[in-house]
């Protein structure tokens, strides 16, 4: 079963510094819109304006995973880490038991990005935080683990929950396939272009969700690229 999530009809944030949509929001009440899914607890489609960003705050048992579509993230936090994210790269921050970050855009241009929130398997430990590139030729025709907990999967930023963040990008007609199990649960979004999933025509930044499909069957209807997560029910 796959589901569309249409860009405009996500729920949202309007702030002088930040443009925000949600794909998944606990906090957000409002009726029909997604809480969770599954392991999944946010998915934020964030434009943060240049000089601007998020003063320091804290976070406790969670997997956060950062994708930079445009422009660059800089990063500090309670730890000592200090690191800048650019577009196509990816962060990881384990929340564990507490740490206070903050995330800012020190560009001369809006930084695009989604945040993606996973529940760890387990509770508590020591924090942590990471960042690594992923260039696109190697993610040409295929998506590949981004961020993962299966041991499995090497060169990949490592998570505290059984799941994946894969990425890739696909030509025009490229079709990619995945199989992703009847057990388990997926939310894929277009970063830009279109696709069809299992034959659902899926729109730039609109989401799918994907449930009780073995296989995901993935086919760029235009030059894309995609981001999907593969997390527990």
């Amino acid at each position: 079963m796959i589901g569309h999530h249409a860009l405009h009809t996500l729920s949202g944030d309007e702030r002088s510094w930040l443009r925000a949509r949600h794909h998944i929001a606990f906090t957000d009440t409002s009726a029909g819109l997604l809480q969770s899914w599954g392991a999944l607890r946010a998915w934020n489609d964030d434009e943060i304006a240049p000089g601007t960003g998020f003063p320091p705050h804290s976070h406790v048992d969670m997997e956060i995973i950062t994708f930079v579509r445009d422009g660059a993230v800089t990063h500090e936090d309670s730890l000592g880490h200090r690191g800048r994210t650019v577009a196509g790269d990816v962060q990881i921050m384990s929340a564990g038991t507490g740490i206070r970050h903050s995330e800012y855009n020190l560009e001369p241009s809006v930084t695009r990005l989604f945040q993606i929130w996973i529940a760890p398997e387990r509770r508590g430990g020591a924090p942590g935080w990471g960042t690594k590139s992923f260039p696109r030729l190697d993610r040409a025709g295929r998506l590949i683990p981004l961020a993962s907990g299966f041991p499995e999967d090497v060169d990949v930023l490592p998570i505290r929950a059984r799941a994946r963040v894969l990425g890739g990008t696909l030509r025009r007609g490229e079709q990619w396939e995945y199989a992703i199990g009847t057990e388990r649960l997926g939310y894929l979004v277009p970063a830009r272009g279109a696709v069809e999933v299992n034959g659902v025509r899926i729109g730039e930044r609109d989401g799918a969700t994907i449930k009780d499909t073995g296989r995901v069957i993935l086919r760029a209807l235009e030059e894309a690229e995609v981001i999907l997560v593969d997390v527990l029910p």
